[in-house]
């Protein structure tokens, strides 16, 4: 588990957050580290790691070693030492500078007791104010359920959690823990309140896990798209915008451009028309669509203009429908599709901001599909089809599939809801796609179906979703005529399929590493001369190439080496070399980052198997 300490008040730790209930995230990830499965939520940027589901005993003992580890027993060190011989936290990502809270192997041998006990919450609150710990009251009023439960570790140390623990402290395998980095951080991620000490850790089972835990973090974090988009100058936030507010530099909109136009083109295709709709609209709007109601605190304060206030939007959807409303509609006319690669704003508190992962602003690969109720499967199983053709384009072709059913609260009679969830059951198997069910997990206007995508890594992400909406429709009160020539009120269908361009460029500079394919790749080609003498034929070639759609640039001033070495640091695909014998020859001679050398070649012949490659989405 990974685990986080906030201390502050001294040397007291003031709070686990593991034990907090509002710490978890749905959004999953997985890993396979040698023979081993493992699964992953993120943490803000941190992964919780433990074993899968096919394996409950496994899983839960690791569990509770974990809990027992992160919980108490670092904490219960850090409050049995000295307190004249004082902790130096380090503020980098190594985890020797932790040693120092070194009671911790001492707790594991003396194999103590940790005793689970109730309380009422006056009791609680009673025994934290004794200790004067003010976070934990906060946490204490957040909890909801009953009893209060409290661990101790023999009688020498408590706190508030949920637990489960493991027995004694000496069921934790000292060589499967590690202490790993420390960072500041806002308590509760509000930046309004006080900067604390969060210490990061991790416990396994045994030894071979924490290796394999470790190694996959070192590959994680030579994947982190935030470091890459630096080094190849993809994309950057800067603090004079703002937090969470995402400039993409000329190499990453490229990238953004190649992915719009083969988003754009299919959805052409497969007969949708796209849309433009405003950044802003009138407050009024966002009260009818229920946004007001249900979303606000998402959303950004409004803005008055001439008396009125308007609403920055944090959705695309009611301009959809209010394009629908504009002319009157005849079951004839259906399905309607529309789609939009629309631009929309959410408030994150900075805390909670992660590179291209959580950010303020951003582009969902929005659409609409208005529908008859005996049309829903036809449609979902096209959006399906949609869906893996468009993945597929990007190299992502393993998914774990969730169909959402009714909560508890939900508008919409039962017929409908039970007519819908069938229709989106029936599409999934007719796909042929194996799929769990999230029971009640469904929204309040619809069930749904969530799609994960797995990177390289393992690891899954949260980009697809289709949902039945029974709520707007009526919000705002949309119909079209029958064939009895009578008002009906059609089905509405939302759906995206890459989530967000941010999020999931994000994902593709991980998946990748930054070394994108040669057809994604914004610069395919650099052309290099030995010599300056050479430049004006290199700079012939690179009009040639550019005017032929290959994406290439021209780089010299540098010897020959130290200009190949800066194209492998780039990731650049194909290195064109030219020396006096290709000047002299018209040619050049190839160099493919995934092939090796290719040797020497006409620029047609180069052009013709670049654009082939390309064209096919192969290498070189």
């Amino acid at each position: 588990m990974k685990y986080s300490y906030v201390g502050a008040l001294g040397r007291t730790m003031a709070l686990s957050l593991s034990s907090s209930r509002s710490l978890f995230f749905t959004c999953s990830k997985s890993l396979s580290p040698l023979n081993s499965t493992f699964s992953c939520f993120p943490i803000s940027s941190v992964f919780l790691l433990y074993p899968s589901k096919n394996n409950t005993s496994t899983r839960n003992k690791l569990l509770r070693c974990r809990n027992s580890f992160s919980t108490h027993v670092s904490v219960a060190a850090d409050e049995q030492t000295n307190s004249d011989d004082k902790i130096v936290l380090p503020t980098n990502e190594s985890s020797h500078g932790l040693l120092r809270i070194r009671h911790t192997d001492r707790i594991i041998s003396r194999n103590l007791p940790l005793v689970r006990e109730e309380v009422s919450r006056d009791e609680a609150q009673r025994r934290i104010m004794a200790i004067n710990e003010p976070y934990k009251i906060e946490i204490l009023e957040s909890i909801q359920e009953e009893p209060i439960t409290i661990y101790h570790i023999g009688n020498e140390w408590w706190d508030l959690c949920a637990g489960p623990h493991v027995e004694t402290t000496g069921k934790i395998n000292k060589k499967a823990v590690e202490l790993e980095s420390v960072a500041g951080a806002y308590w509760r991620g509000d930046v309004k309140k006080p900067m604390l000490q969060r210490i990061y850790g991790t416990a396994w089972e045994n030894e071979d896990q924490l290796k394999a835990y470790l190694h996959f973090k070192e590959e994680a974090k030579r994947r982190d798209h935030r470091r890459i988009g630096q080094d190849l100058d993809l994309f950057s936030i800067q603090d004079e915008a703002g937090g969470g507010l995402v400039f993409w530099h000329p190499k990453g909109a490229i990238i953004r451009h190649i992915i719009e136009d083969t988003w754009k083109k299919i959805h052409m295709e497969r007969g949708y028309d796209l849309l433009y709709t405003p950044h802003v609209a009138k407050a009024d709007l966002w009260k009818i669509s229920g946004h007001l109601d249900f979303y606000k605190e998402n959303m950004f304060d409004q803005m008055e203009i001439e008396e009125e206030l308007f609403q920055l939007r944090p959705m695309n959807c009611p301009y959809h429908v209010l394009i629908y409303k504009r002319q009157l509609h005849s079951y004839r006319d259906f399905p309607i599709r529309v789609a939009e690669l629309g631009t929309v704003y959410r408030y994150e508190l900075s805390g909670a901001l992660h590179g291209l992962f959580r950010v303020r602003g951003f582009t969902q690969d929005d659409a609409h599909i208005f529908c008859l109720e005996d049309q829903i499967k036809d449609e979902i199983r096209g959006v399906l089809d949609l869906t893996e053709e468009i993945l597929q384009q990007f190299g992502f072709d393993k998914y774990e599939v969730n169909l959402s059913t009714r909560p508890e609260k939900a508008v919409g009679d039962d017929e409908i809801w039970e007519k819908a969830t069938s229709a989106l059951k029936d599409a999934l198997e007719d796909k042929g796609w194996s799929y769990q069910i999230d029971d009640g997990g469904g929204a309040f206007y619809g069930p749904k179906i969530d799609l994960k995508i797995e990177d390289a890594l393992g690891r899954k992400w949260q980009c697809s979703t289709i949902q039945v909406d029974f709520n707007l429709p009526q919000r705002f009160d949309i119909t079209y005529v029958d064939s009895n020539q009578e008002r009906k009120r059609p089905i509405m269908i939302h759906r995206a399929v890459l989530g967000s361009l941010e999020r999931f460029f994000g994902v593709l500079i991980e998946n990748y590493a930054g070394d994108f394919p040669l057809w994604l790749s914004p610069i395919q080609a650099r052309v290099l001369p030995v010599t300056d003498a050479q430049l004006q034929y290199c700079n012939e070639v690179g009009k040639k190439l550019k005017a032929s759609g290959i994406r290439v640039e021209v780089c010299s001033g540098e010897r020959l080496p130290k200009l190949i070495r800066n194209a492998e640091k780039q990731k650049i695909p194909l290195m064109a070399v030219v020396g006096p014998k290709e000047a002299e020859t018209q040619t050049i001679t190839v160099r493919s980052r995934f092939a090796g050398e290719l040797g020497n070649m006409s620029i047609d012949e180069f052009i013709h198997r670049t654009k082939t490659a390309s064209e096919s989405r192969t290498f070189l």
